[in-house]
């Protein structure tokens, strides 16, 4: 039998919508937990700025 680590985190893909990764979580027997969001920056005329936000859910194993 494989075990499973207790927690796991899923990125939000691009062209993933969020309802699809939380499927994707509770296919892999995962609930969610935790959402974390962060800025991810790109260079444009020489300054930084944000080009989008990544999304990343921290699942918790479901117990049976």
């Amino acid at each position: 039998m494989i075990k499973m680590p207790k927690k796991k985190k899923f990125k939000v893909e691009d062209g993933e919508s969020l309802e699809g990764c939380l499927a994707r979580m509770r296919e892999e027997g995962y609930q969610p937990v935790r959402r974390m969001e962060r800025p991810v920056f790109i260079e444009k005329d020489g300054r930084r700025v944000v080009d989008h936000q990544e999304i990343v859910f921290e699942g918790k194993k479901i117990e049976e």
